[in-house]
């Protein structure tokens, strides 16, 4: 039998799986990139707050949450960046792969409604508080002021969080990256595809032996 398969012609003669292993290489690739980005947003964002974290409780009472207490509102802004780089940094690992960019991709979600409120209220922000000291724009005597343009910076965030949402969706749907400590972890996903018919000319001979 084997002795046939080996003198079949290379059109005829696949591996199974040689069609299901490029598309999972692809895609394997693909996920890294998308894996990338969502974990690097969350990583930075943290980074950059983590130094001043007083300011970053400003940026979070800047959206005016009265219905929340001030001490959650407290915590809340002090947590944000241990939680962001924490999470991005696992992400960017690729470890528990599809559930960390379920938990990014849902923090995402709660941004974009944080930001459709705000932006529903009409409250003028400095910057969404994400990658900046965030905080409201105020006239001198500490009024919310708004100027020519307020909306660009809701609907810039907003555009950006949906694009790491798209990847958080994608990396869930797709959790098997290259590079990733779940891989290591794992071994090897699938079979390499096959080049020519070399290996099983080998295994015909061994079995003429």
């Amino acid at each position: 039998m084997l002795s046939a398969m080996a003198e079949t012609s290379p059109d005829v003669v696949l591996r199974p799986d040689n069609a299901g292993a490029n598309r999972e290489t692809v895609f394997g690739w693909v996920s890294l990139v998308a894996r990338l980005i969502l974990g690097g947003s969350l990583l930075v964002a943290g980074l950059m707050k983590i130094g001043n974290l007083p300011q970053s409780v400003v940026a979070v009472k800047a959206y005016q949450l009265n219905f929340l207490p001030d001490w959650l509102i407290t915590f809340i802004g002090n947590a944000m960046p241990f939680v962001e780089i924490l999470l991005g940094a696992v992400i960017i690992a690729g470890l528990f792969t599809r559930w960390t960019s379920l938990l990014g991709g849902l923090l995402m979600l709660a941004f974009i409604a944080l930001l459709t409120q705000g932006w529903m209220r009409q409250i003028p922000l400095k910057d969404c508080g994400c990658f900046g000291p965030g905080g409201m724009v105020t006239d001198p005597n500490g009024a919310p002021l708004l100027l020519p343009g307020w909306w660009q910076e809701y609907l810039i965030s907003i555009l950006r969080d949906i694009g790491f949402v798209a990847c958080a969706v994608w990396v869930v749907l797709f959790p098997k990256t290259k590079l990733s400590v779940d891989a290591w972890i794992g071994g090897k996903d699938s079979l390499e595809p096959l080049d020519d018919l070399s290996d099983l000319a080998d295994l015909a001979e061994l079995e003429d032996e």
